[in-house]
Formats: C-alpha cells, structure tokens, sequence
C-alpha cells in the first residue's frame, strides 16, 4: 500500500508541475545521462514508441508533465511517448504507469524507412503530387520552388517574408496565392496553411507546398473550383515556420539512435532560454554541450493561454512554453501575419496521428461558442483524409498553440492537422504522396488531405463563418478595420507546481481595403473576439434522468482481479442528460480503480485515485448501456456500492459584451476623412453607406 501511495502522490504532483528539485534533475539528466535520450546500459536500451494507459485528459496531463518525449499521438485511452532507454522507461513506471509497446526498435523502423525512400526514388520518376516530388525537400528546394512558382505564375502569386527573422537571423519566407495577388488591399478573406513549427515533422511542410502547387497549377489549367476560390479568396502558404530548427534537422546526419545529439530530431527552434545552466551554454544550433534540447517548443509559445498545461517549465523539454509569452521570433512573426490580414480559416500542419483538432486546446477554457461549426467543418474533412476530427483538449491540454490563439484572439476559424499515423518524417511514398493524395490506407473517401484544404479554403470564403462590411467609399481611398485588444494568459505554472498571475498581452488588429471607386466589400472576422463572446452549451429538451443505483456483483474479486456490472442511460425524448456523475464508495482502506466504457466499446471515465469516493464525471452521455469495471487494486475485502445521478446540459453562456471595430477612411497622404465604429458578428453583413463621408455632413 505504501508504494501505491507514493507513485500516486507523485502523479498527482507532476500534473500539477514538476517540483523544482525534480525539474532540476531532468534538466541536468536530459543531457548528461540515460533519463532524456543517451543510451545506457541498462536491461533494454532500444528506443521505443510506447502508448501509455491514461484513460482520461487529467492522466495524459501527468504523462506529459514527467518530461518524456510526446509524440503528439493520444486517443481517449492513452497517449503515445517516446522511451529512449530504460531510465524513461522506470520513470513511467515509479509515476504507477503502464503500458504497450507500439514499436520496439524506432532505430530499425528509422533504418527501414530511409531505405524505403531511396528505393521509391530510384523507381518512380514523377510521383502523383502536383509537384511530382519523390524525396522530402531540403531548405534550399523550398525557397526555389517557390521562387519558381512566382515565376511561372506571376500574376498569381506574391513572394512573402514574414516580418521578423529567425534566432539565428533567417528570413521566413512564403507564398501569397490569388487573382491579383499583388494587391494585398483586396478584401480578401485569406486562408493560411502553416508547415514545420515542429522541425523534425517534415511531412507538415511537404503538405503546405504542394498545396500552392496544386492550386496555381488547376487553376492555370481552367479548374473551375480552383479559379472561383481563387477568385474570391487568398491563400497564404508558410512552409516552414521553424527554418532554423528546420535546417539542422533536415541537414543533420541521422545517428540513427534517437540520442540527445542525433539532431535530426530536433523538434524546437534555435533560442537559448535565460535559465540554461552555464555548462549547456556555447556552440551552435547544430552542435552544442546540450544537443538537440536545447530551444522553445513554438508550438506552446503563442501568447493566448501561454503559461498553462501541456507545456514544459524546463529549458531543456521537448514542449518548452520559452521564456514569456510570444517570446520566440518566428511565433511573433506568424502572430503578426495572421493580426494584419483578414485570416479567416488557418490550419498549421503537424505530425502524426492522424487527427484533426479544433479549440480549444485546454480543457478548462470550456468549449468554444462556434463549437458546432468547428466541429461540423473537422468532421467533414475527416471524411476525407480519415483522420480523426476531436477538440484538442480531448487528447491532453496544449496551452500557447497556434491555433488557440488565432481563434479565441481574432475570431478567425483554427485547426491542427497531426499528418499520418505512426511517425515523425515516415517513408516519402506513405507520410507524404499518400497522405496528400488519399491513397493511405487510413483515408476516408479518398480525398486525401488535398481534399480537406480545398474544404477549408471554402470554409474561409463562405460568408456564413465569418463577417462582411459593405459600402461605398471613393476611388483611392484605403479603408482601415482595427481594434487593439487586451488578453489574459493561463495563470502561469511555475516548476514546483505553483501557479503565478496571470499575464497580460496587447494584440493590433487590422485589415486594410484600397477602394477602386463605387461599392466596396471587406471580409473580416467578427468585431468580438470568442475570448469574451461566451462559451458553447444549450438548452435541455426534457428533463435529466432519474438516479440510478449500481449493482454489485455477488462477492469480492481477488486483489488485482475485476469484476463488471452496468447501467442504462436514457436519451431523448425521455430525458436530455448533460452529465452523468459515477459516485462509487467502499467501507475500508482497500485501493479500488474504477473504468467506464461507453456503449461504443471506448472508455469514457476513470476513478483510479486515491478518493473515496470514486466520482467519474461523463459530459453528454449518448443514450446506451455503460459498462462498470470495478478492479481490487489493493486490499479490498468488502463490498463496494454506488449511484449515477444525471444533471441537464450546461446552458449557452452570453457575455452580452460586444467589441467593435474601428473603420476609418483616409487618402493617400494618410489623412483621415471618416471613422466611425463597426459591431458585427459571424455570418452578418453591415452596411456602413457612404463610409468616407463625415457623419455631420451626411
């Protein structure tokens, strides 16, 4: 009983946040021994990809605050890591952990697909992407092909550079895609594709390019889709966000054993926190006293709920949240991007996992007031590439994502594509041709992720997912939509698992229109922010179900074995179940774990704490039979009893605040004519009438 309590103790702790003593020991482990990546010699060294029994989102937050390496792979059961060696391996199981072993030497697989690729090269001379590729790019091919694109489609493209460089002084370059696509004043909604925020996710990049490839190349080919999408929309495409980790990881000469200097590996950028210790200083991005470790994780770097779970205190995690909010240059500069246009739909590229995420990213923000629409438009694209379409807090909590913060911040719609199934830069012809064209074996109805861009990119045209602004307004005249806004972070998590004050960041939005005389009409996003407009719920249809008493089985199971009972629960039209509560209780000090599967086979709940009682909470219950597993963990001799009480569904939660836009109207010289403020919300049209003329001499 005495271990049991101890690894549970500690479990508790770390999803809270890692103790200073013990972030201080993966630190200093993470690049000095065995605990973070350095072979050892212990039973079994071989690099693993493991998935990890944590049948709920609080259980995956614990695994992720132990320090390993996440593979950005979870399901409602489990979340996949990587074990470097045995050291990872006893740290999972001091936490009171347990799992399975999805591939048991990632060394060989590695070996295997690098293998794969030569040989797919070597036989196939133009492969069915629009590009006709058959290697993974290196940086240097990126930055020409999309100087051959705007050079062969001159009046359809417009190089990009972002506005800041990297760490290391790189500019970030990218692709404007549109009819006209000089003029970046059109009024344009614009949909934004984002590759390699994590370096070593090569198939994220490999995605986002042949994207503008296959857009460019159908529409000078007379696709009508292409050209009306085209026409009435503007795509942006950034394929690699994170050039400086990027190039070391695409450069790097595989080792081959996934140790803390096998740089092709890298997943975070180049910057060197303020609290890495003296000895980890020094050297280069690609060889330095602390290897690939060193960095902060982008993608837990944007300001909107910074600070949070699912990010990393320590300099040397894979997920390092950085230093402050926004902190990192190339995240600032994607922010930016996304503040000075109209980003209606934007949709960053990932792997693996095969899974399309939507806000929000931390479980305790509650879902998100256009949680319908987001859901529907994922499930669609699911469809086709056959991923998975979920929130994103249902796999673990992500604070300081992309997505999280271009959706809750500035209105427009965001989503996470985790490309392909099991591995960060797979086999050219699976990770890559197939899972663009549709040809895994995973896909959908056949689409591909080809198919699930083209969706969102008339998701980012249609009117009802976003807002218009309408009028008439002189010819050279620019029409300006900003407001600047101010936002909290999470409260900040500290290393000993204290929290601190919440930060606050200051966003400048803006949209500019150049007028060509007559009627005008601007796409834009809605003037309130989902931050402050309220959280999704709705309104009970019948009232909420009787409760019920569980049945126990007759006598006790022998310690570590299991016993089953179950309950019913009702739908409509007889009853409209928000939550159902599992309230489980037991009369001794025995240690009782408790599982819930719904009427689909996958589970739904868990009890395994140290409370009793047990108390399992399932958010809207699908009407069905649920299945109680009741294990004796430790100890237990008498009889267990129960309850499952319902309560209705959480109603819609309105602010009833309402954010306005601020519309001016100036001339070439800058000098403002009119301004005049804007409210409109998502899927509205407002008229604003002759909008350069001052209101007192209308």
């Amino acid at each position: 009983m005495r271990l049991r309590l101890q690894s549970r103790r500690r479990a508790a702790v770390l999803g809270a946040g890692l103790s200073g003593a013990l972030a201080l020991t993966l630190a200093s482990a993470a690049v000095s021994g065995p605990a973070a990546g350095e072979p050892g010699n212990g039973a079994d060294d071989r690099v693993q990809v493991v998935r990890v029994d944590a049948p709920t989102v609080d259980k995956r937050n614990e695994v992720l605050a132990l320090g390993l390496d996440p593979t950005e792979h979870a399901d409602k059961k489990s979340i996949e890591v990587v074990l470097y060696n045995e050291a990872d391996r006893e740290t999972l199981r001091d936490a009171g952990f347990t799992w399975t072993v999805e591939v048991r030497d990632l060394e060989a697989l590695s070996e295997r697909q690098r293998k794969a690729d030569q040989a797919y090269a070597a036989r196939v001379a133009e492969s069915p992407l629009p590009s006709g590729r058959t290697a993974y790019r290196t940086y240097d091919e990126y930055l020409s092909d999309m100087r051959m694109l705007a050079q062969r489609y001159p009046r359809l493209t417009k190089p990009l550079t972002l506005e800041n460089r990297t760490v290391l002084g790189e500019p970030i370059k990218g692709l404007e895609i549109t009819t006209g696509a000089d003029n970046v004043k059109d009024g344009k909604p614009t949909f934004l594709l984002l590759g390699a925020h994590h370096a070593r996710e090569w198939p994220s990049s490999e995605n986002t390019l042949e994207f503008g490839f296959d857009m460019l190349q159908s529409s000078a080919e007379g696709d009508p889709r292409a050209e009306r999408l085209l026409e009435g929309s503007r795509l942006i495409i950034v394929p690699v966000v994170n050039v400086d980790g990027f190039k070391v990881s695409r450069g790097a000469e595989p080792l081959g054993d996934f140790s803390t200097f096998d740089y092709e590996m890298k997943r975070k950028n180049c910057s060197i926190s303020e609290d890495t210790p003296e000895q980890y200083l020094g050297g280069t991005c690609e060889d330095n006293p602390a290897g690939r470790l060193r960095g902060t994780d982008l993608n837990r770097n944007y300001p909107g709920f910074w600070g949070g779970g699912g990010a990393s205190t320590s300099w040397s995690g894979d997920t390092f949240r950085g230093d402050g909010p926004g902190s990192e240059p190339e995240s600032d500069a994607v922010r930016q991007l996304i503040s000075e246009r109209a980003v209606t739909m934007m949709i960053s590229n990932h792997t693996y996992s095969n899974l399309i995420l939507r806000p929000p990213a931390i479980a305790s923000t509650g879902k998100s007031p256009d949680e319908l629409a987001l859901k529907e438009l994922g499930d669609s694209w699911a469809e086709e590439n056959g991923y998975v379409s979920q929130a994103s807090y249902q796999l673990y909590d992500t604070s300081g994502s992309t997505e999280d913060w271009s959706y809750w911040i500035t209105g427009g719609f965001g989503y996470t594509f985790e490309i392909g199934p099991d591995s960060f830069h797979p086999a050219y012809e699976d990770g890559v041709v197939g899972e663009y064209t549709g040809a895994t074996e995973a896909a959908g109805s056949g689409g591909g992720n080809r198919e699930a861009y083209l969706q969102a990119m008339e998701a980012a045209m249609a009117p009802k997912y976003h807002s218009r602004i309408t009028g008439r307004a002189p010819a050279g005249r620019t029409l300006t939509v900003s407001k600047t806004t101010i936002s909290p972070t999470s409260p900040v998590l500290q290393a000993d698992g204290t929290t601190r004050s919440q930060i606050y960041f200051e966003d400048h939005l803006t949209t500019d229109y150049r007028s060509d005389g007559g009627r005008f009409r601007m796409d834009v996003n809605p003037s309130t922010r989902p931050l402050v407009a309220g959280r999704y719920g709705r309104l009970p249809e019948a009232p909420p179900q009787e409760t019920l008493t569980l049945t126990n089985p007759a006598g006790v199971p022998a310690e570590g074995a299991s016993e089953e009972t179950t309950f019913e629960v009702e739908g409509l039209p007889d009853a409209d179940n928000g939550f159902a509560r599992v309230s489980i209780e037991w009369p001794d000090d025995a240690d009782w774990d408790f599982y819930i599967t719904g009427p689909d086979g996958t589970t739904v709940g868990s009890g395994a704490t140290l409370d009793n009682p047990e108390v399992i909470t399932i958010p809207d219950p699908v009407a069905g039979t649920y299945t109680v597993t009741a294990e004796n963990y430790e100890g237990g001799v008498a009889e267990w009893s129960g309850e499952v009480s319902f309560d209705g569904p959480e109603p819609p939660q309105t602010s009833g605040i309402k954010e306005a836009w601020q519309l001016t109207c100036t001339d070439r010289r800058g000098e403002v004519y009119a301004s005049r403020r804007v409210v409109v919300d998502r899927g509205e049209r407002v008229d604003v009438g002759k909008v350069c003329v001052p209101r007192k001499r209308r």
